[in-house]
C-alpha cells in the first residue's frame, strides 16, 4: 500500500450505536500518511505510545526528526507496508519499506513497526511504539549523525594553446607561533603587506592557545622566494593547495579570482556549501557552476561504542576544465604595451569572430584576493587614482573618430554618400543652424570621402551624415549592433547610439557621426565591427570559449564588395598619407583609424581626451585590435601614440 499524499483512513465506524475502535492497519496506514509529510507533531501528539514520550520526549522525537530532515534536505518520502500486520496480546507487528531522498543520494531500508494497544482519554487505541531507527536504519538514541563534504576540485581555465590561466597550485600558508617577539611579528607583517595590528589581532584571539600555529596570509606560487626569506627569519610556512594565476595582472579583469563563500552568497545560491570555494570575479564568477564541480557528501551514523555506519553517499564530481580562444601570450604583450596605462583592448581573428586577447589596464595580481586581501591593500586599491579594479573592457567609451569609416559604411550601404563628392570646407570651423564643428586640420584638396579619412576631417562627415539623415543613420548603427546586448559569454555593455536610443537634433546627428554626443562604443563590439572592411561586410560572432561554433555571422550586408575594398584602401592610407604616424613601420603594413574623444561637460571647458586605434596588418589580416588608452593629452601624446602601441603588438606576432 503506497501514500503520495495526506490521506486519513476512516477511524471510527457507528455500529448499532456503538463505537468501534480502529484496526491496527487502519491506525498504522494514518501514521504512514503523516509520516510521509513530516507532519512529526502531530505524530507525536495523537500515535506514539507512552513508552515513546517517556523514553524521547517530543525533543528526542520531534526536534531531532524535523533537524535532521531540514539539515540531509530529506525528501520524497515513500513508506509502503509489507505483508500483514501481526497481532497477538495487545501487540501489533507490521513491516514496512522505508525510501527517501537526502543531500547525499537516496536512501532506503527495511524496518519493523511496532503498535500496542492502550488507554488514553477513556478510550482504547492503537498506538505506535517509535524510535530512532524510524529515521535511520540502525540510528539508536544516543548516536550522532554527521553530514560531512568533501569539496570537489575546480575545473582549469586554458587558452587555445594549452597555457593555464587558472589552475590547482602550490601556495604557502606563513604565520607565526602564538608567543612570538614582538620584533619579529612586526617584520613579518611588512613583508606579508598587512598591519602589525592585525597580525597582533590574529595571535591574540581567543582560541589561539600559546604555541599554537596562527595563519597569517596565504602566498601564491610566484611567491616562494618570498616564502622562504619568511621561513629563514622565523615565520612558520607550510604548503598549501591554492588556485593558480600564472598571468597576473594581464588577465586579471578576464579571469577574475576565487574566494570562500560568504553568508550573502549561500543565501542567494542554495546549491552552495558553506566550506565551497566559489568565483567572485570575471570568468571564475561567470563559469563558476562549469567550473566548481559539485561537493561529494556523505551522512554517517557515528556510534558511541561500534563502528560508524555510512548512511549515503555522494563521491565528488570535479569541475569542467575550460578552454578559452584567447591567445595569453599575446594578452600579455599587448598588456605590457599598455604601460599600465588606463585603457582596454579587444584583439580580434577577424575570419571566425574568435577573442583573441580582452584587456583591461592596468589590472591587479588575482593572488592578492584568493590569498586573503588585508584592508591595507584593498584601500589601496579602490584609492588608486588608476583604478586597477575597474573593469576597462567591459565598460563603453565614445569612440571618437574610429566611427568616420562606419559612418562611411552606413552612408554607402544606404546610398546616401558619394565618395567623390566633395565640398567646399574653409578653416577649421562650420557652423549649422548655431551649431559648430572643429576639425584639428585643414584637409587637401579634393575634401571627399578618402581625403576626409586619411585626414580625419570632422566637417566633412558631419556634412556627410546630414545627407544621410537621422532615420538612416540610426538604422545603419541598429544594423551594426548598437543598442543590443552582444551575444557574447561574458557581460559587456552594448553599445549606444545616446542615452535614449535616439538622435533628436541635427548638432547631435553631426556629433555622432564621428564618435562624439552620447555616442558609446564596447571596446570589442568596436574590434568586430572593423571586420566589415576585410568581409566584405560581415561581421562574424565574437566566441571567448573555444569550444563555441566560430564563423557564425553576427551581422551581414552592411558593405558591398566594392565598398569594402575602397574602404580597405583608404584605412592603409591614413597610415601611409596621412599625419606621421608611429603605426607607420618597416615590419608590419597597418592598417586602421586613429580616434580622440574629448570628455567635457561644457564646449568651452578642456576635457579628458582618451586616444583610440582600430588596426590590422593589411598584407596579413589574420589579427584586428582595437585599443583605447585614457588621457592621451598628458604628455601631448594623442591618438598617434595609440596607433604604436597597437602596431608593436601586430609586429609581435610576426617575429
Amino acid at each position: 500500500m503506497h501514500f503520495s499524499r495526506l490521506v486519513f483512513a476512516s477511524s471510527l465506524l457507528i455500529l448499532g450505536g456503538c463505537s468501534v475502535a480502529p484496526t491496527p492497519e487502519e491506525r498504522l496506514d494514518d501514521y504512514i500518511a503523516l509520516w510521509q509529510n513530516e507532519k512529526f507533531s502531530q505524530m507525536y501528539k495523537e500515535f506514539v505510545s507512552q513508552e515513546t514520550i517517556d523514553a524521547y520526549g517530543k525533543d528526542g522525537m520531534v526536534t531531532r526528526s524535523e533537524k535532521l530532515f531540514s539539515d540531509l534536505e530529506i525528501d520524497d518520502i515513500d513508506v509502503t507496508r509489507r505483508g500483514e500486520i501481526t497481532e497477538k496480546d495487545g501487540t501489533a507487528t507490521a513491516q514496512v519499506n522505508v525510501k527517501f531522498k537526502t543531500i547525499a543520494g537516496p536512501v532506503s531500508f527495511k524496518q519493523e513497526v511496532r503498535l500496542v494497544e492502550e488507554e488514553k482519554s477513556g478510550e482504547e487505541n492503537w498506538y505506535v511504539d517509535w524510535n530512532p531507527s524510524h529515521l535511520f536504519e540502525k540510528l539508536e538514541a544516543d548516536d550522532k549523525v554527521q553530514l560531512s563534504f568533501s569539496p570537489a576540485a575546480r575545473g582549469e581555465i586554458t587558452d587555445r594553446n594549452g597555457n593555464k590561466l587558472a589552475a590547482p597550485g602550490r601556495g604557502y600558508e606563513v604565520g607565526l607561533v602564538a608567543g612570538a617577539k614582538a620584533e619579529l611579528i612586526a617584520s613579518v607583517a611588512k613583508d606579508l603587506g598587512i598591519s602589525t595590528d592585525a597580525a597582533v589581532s590574529a595571535l591574540e584571539a581567543d582560541w589561539v592557545q600559546d604555541g599554537q600555529f596562527v595563519p597569517l596570509k596565504t602566498l601564491p606560487p610566484a611567491k616562494k622566494s618570498l616564502a622562504e626569506r619568511l621561513e629563514k627569519k622565523g615565520a612558520v610556512v607550510k604548503e598549501t593547495a591554492v588556485r593558480d594565476y600564472p598571468y597576473g595582472k594581464s588577465l586579471s579583469h578576464l579571469i577574475g579570482y576565487t574566494g570562500a563563500v560568504t553568508a550573502e552568497d549561500l543565501e542567494k545560491n542554495k546549491d552552495y556549501r558553506s566550506n565551497d570555494t566559489i568565483g567572485k570575479r570575471g570568468l571564475e564568477q561567470v563559469l563558476d557552476e562549469r567550473l566548481r564541480g559539485e561537493s561529494g557528501v556523505s551522512i554517517v551514523i557515528n556510534k558511541k561504542d561500534a563502528d560508524a555506519v555510512t548512511v549515503a553517499e555522494t563521491s565528488a564530481k570535479e569541475g569542467e576544465s575550460i578552454a578559452l580562444t584567447i591567445d595569453a601570450e599575446l594578452q600579455k604583450r599587448t598588456y605590457a604595451e599598455m604601460k599600465e596605462d588606463p585603457g582596454a583592448a579587444a584583439a580580434v581573428d577577424p575570419s571566425t569572430g574568435e577573442t583573441l586577447a580582452l584587456v583591461s589596464s592596468p589590472g591587479f595580481d588575482p593572488s592578492v584576493f584568493t590569498g586573503g586581501v588585508s584592508r591595507k591593500q584593498l584601500g589601496q586599491l579602490e584609492t588608486d587614482p588608476d583604478k586597477p579594479l575597474l573593469n576597462r573592457f567591459s565598460s563603453a567609451f565614445a569612440p571618437g573618430s574610429t566611427q568616420k569609416p562606419l559612418t562611411a559604411a552606413i552612408g554607402l550601404t544606404a546610398s546616401k554618400l558619394d565618395r567623390e563628392k566633395a565640398y567646399d570646407i574653409d578653416g577649421l570651423k562650420w557652423k549649422k543652424d548655431g551649431f559648430t564643428v572643429t576639425r584639428i586640420h585643414e584637409t587637401p584638396d579634393p575634401v571627399n570621402l578618402r581625403n576626409a579619412l586619411v585626414f580625419s576631417d570632422n566637417i566633412y562627415f558631419a556634412r556627410a551624415a546630414l545627407e544621410i539623415g537621422k532615420d538612416d543613420f540610426v538604422d545603419g548603427l541598429g544594423s551594426f549592433g548598437y543598442g543590443e546586448k552582444l551575444p557574447y559569454v561574458y557581460p559587456l555593455r552594448p553599445s549606444q547610439v545616446s542615452n535614449d536610443g535616439k538622435i533628436n537634433t541635427e548638432g547631435q546627428l553631426m556629433d555622432t557621426s564621428y564618435g562624439q554626443g552620447q555616442m558609446l562604443t564596447n571596446i570589442l563590439h568596436l574590434a568586430s565591427m572593423y571586420e566589415v572592411f576585410l568581409n566584405d561586410g560581415t561581421i562574424y560572432r565574437p566566441t571567448l570559449l573555444l569550444d563555441e561554433e566560430k564563423g557564425r555571422i553576427y551581422k551581414e550586408g552592411l558593405l558591398s564588395k566594392a565598398d569594402a575594398t575602397l574602404l580597405r584602401q583608404d584605412l592603409r592610407a591614413v597610415v601611409t598619407d596621412g599625419y606621421d604616424l608611429p603605426a607607420d613601420i618597416e615590419e608590419v603594413d597597418v592598417s586602421g583609424k586613429t580616434g580622440t574623444a574629448e570628455l567635457k561637460t561644457s564646449a568651452e571647458e578642456k576635457g579628458q581626451e582618451n586616444g583610440f586605434f582600430v588596426g590590422y596588418d593589411d598584407e596579413n589580416p589574420k589579427l584586428l585590435i582595437a585599443m583605447m588608452i585614457e588621457s592621451v593629452n598628458e604628455g601631448e601624446r594623442g591618438s598617434p601614440y595609440v596607433s604604436g602601441l597597437v602596431a608593436n603588438v601586430l609586429a609581435s606576432q610576426k617575429e
